[in-house]
């Protein structure tokens, strides 16, 4: 076997001592800034044993958190959905005045601070913003509210949808579209038979990337929820309550079933990314006539 095809397998032409060194480099940081603070979570929830653990989540103020947090993310995950879906639409394959500036509004939540988020929707819904009297006087309740904390989880999650079909789209260009549309198919035939399939994969990556920030959330919600107890309180705004007023086992055992819904979602991520690789792998390997058939058949 020659030197080139051996390179070829190891994926680079650098000394072994070289790949051990950045392999143990990104490992010790794993290790040191993820999984032994997840330990320390999970270690110190259990700490004082199972029953301290499994009265915490009993607690009604915890089972609010969570049904608020659950509720938040059931709202604005697919509302980002169809608005991540059309922007990417609109910028990928419409050339149109304008584009650049939607572009830049899409990724807009990612450089402000997500507390000068929340404290935008405090400027125009509270009682002393733009439509706060407004809002008194036909009884709808927005800041320290549900509809505000749901608003900032929106703004806080809007490119994660969008910023993954953006450039899968732009890649895959109008070709099948427009074949489709030649061959007799309705705008909504083009989507459903044709687009959807091509950006499945991507959809269902960002879908999960956003719901994971969406449960997450800590600052834009903070600022917008009021910290009203049993109310407006999410899992990460319960869990600062509790480590304040000392309550640390059941603060670490709220943050142990975030945790856990992390590590749900980074299965999750892990096994659309195999399947996805498993589907490109498959579909390299068949005729260029059998992917042909593959595609006109989805």
């Amino acid at each position: 076997m020659s030197t080139t095809v051996r390179s070829a397998r190891k994926g680079t032409t650098e000394a072994a001592w070289v790949r051990y060194t950045l392999i143990g480099i990104a490992l010790t940081f794993m290790f040191l800034f993820l999984v032994l603070p997840l330990a320390a979570v999970f270690t110190e929830a259990l700490r004082k044993g199972l029953d301290a653990y499994l009265e915490a989540l009993k607690d009604p103020d915890a089972w609010s958190a969570i049904r608020l947090t659950l509720l938040t993310a059931a709202v604005a995950v697919p509302l980002n959905l169809v608005f991540g879906v059309s922007a990417a639409w609109a910028i990928a394959k419409y050339e149109f005045w304008g584009k650049s500036f939607l572009t830049t509004l899409v990724d807009l939540p990612f450089s402000v601070s997500p507390v000068v988020a929340g404290l935008i929707y405090v400027l125009v819904f509270g009682a002393q913003g733009w439509f706060g009297p407004w809002l008194a006087a036909h009884d709808i309740k927005i800041v320290f509210a549900v509809p505000g904390i749901i608003l900032a989880t929106m703004f806080v999650t809007v490119p994660f949808i969008a910023r993954e079909l953006i450039p899968l789209m732009q890649s895959q260009g109008n070709d099948e579209e427009q074949a489709a549309i030649v061959l007799g198919a309705t705008g909504w035939q083009t989507f459903w038979r044709v687009t959807l399939p091509n950006i499945k994969w991507g959809l269902i990556y960002g879908v999960i990337l956003c719901n994971a920030r969406a449960m997450g959330e800590f600052g834009a919600v903070s600022v917008v929820s009021g910290h009203i107890r049993g109310q407006t309180n999410t899992m990460p705004l319960h869990v600062e309550i509790l480590y304040n007023e000392y309550q640390s086992v059941a603060a670490f055992a709220v943050a142990s079933l975030l945790a856990l819904l992390a590590l749900v979602t980074l299965v999750i991520k892990q096994v659309v990314e195999w399947q996805h690789e498993r589907e490109i792998k498959t579909l390299s390997n068949l005729p260029p006539e059998h992917t042909a058939n593959l595609k006109a058949a989805s």
